[in-house]
């Protein structure tokens, strides 16, 4: 947010195809045989109106779940550019010098020093442009100013990157305390900061950055 072929030989139409399409009977070409029968064109286009008559009638349910799907076009932005980076700056260039700025810290080992920073930077920088141009046009099909929206996105967006840098270290060593091991811990930190993105993220971008005039 989808030809079998038989040991029979096809029928031909009948005459008055063009006038019986409704029926749908007499404006379909039959297929015999063992394997099965072709699917009606009309049954098809049944699922079709049901499934457009169920978006019409819960726009705000196909929304969110268009917000949810669509999100994943920038988390593959992410990746592919997060690996073309590291090609680049860390393997290509040697930028494994260790690197620390505020709440950036790249001093550890397989952090990749500064080649991982400037990675980590590009990525999100093209994943969150990537995801404002999905979330206006396709999902909340926004007319507000594109200027107007764009600063109030990148707000949300570094309000969002701090969440996701700092909470889960929070969430791991709270679980930890209360006797799970590290990958259980790691992984409700994950569910975590998930949730609270959608939870704080979707109204503002649909009530705020991005409403409908």
């Amino acid at each position: 947010m989808r030809d079998t072929t038989g040991k029979g030989a096809k029928q031909a139409p009948s005459a008055d195809f063009a006038g019986n399409d409704c029926n749908g009977a007499a404006g379909e070409t039959q297929t015999s045989g063992i394997s099965g029968h072709n699917t009606p064109r009309h049954d098809t286009a049944k699922r079709g109106g049901a499934i457009r008559a169920w978006i019409d009638a819960h726009p705000n349910i196909w929304e969110f779940i268009l917000f949810n799907v669509l999100s994943n076009i920038s988390t593959i932005t992410r990746f592919v550019v997060a690996w073309v980076g590291t090609a680049v700056f860390v393997s290509a260039m040697g930028l494994t010098a260790p690197f620390s700025f505020l709440i950036f810290n790249y001093t550890s080992a397989g952090s990749h020093g500064l080649g991982g920073f400037l990675t980590f930077l590009l990525a999100e920088v093209l994943a969150q442009i990537v995801n404002f141009i999905v979330q206006m046009k396709w999902v909340f099909k926004s007319d507000s100013s594109f200027a107007d929206a764009a600063w109030k996105y990148a707000l949300l967006a570094v309000l969002i990157v701090v969440v996701n840098l700092v909470l889960p270290g929070y969430v791991t060593s709270l679980c930890t305390s209360w006797g799970m091991n590290s990958g259980v811990a790691a992984t409700v930190a994950s569910v975590v900061n998930t949730l609270l993105a959608v939870i704080v993220s979707y109204p503002l971008l649909k009530f705020w950055i991005m409403p409908k005039k």
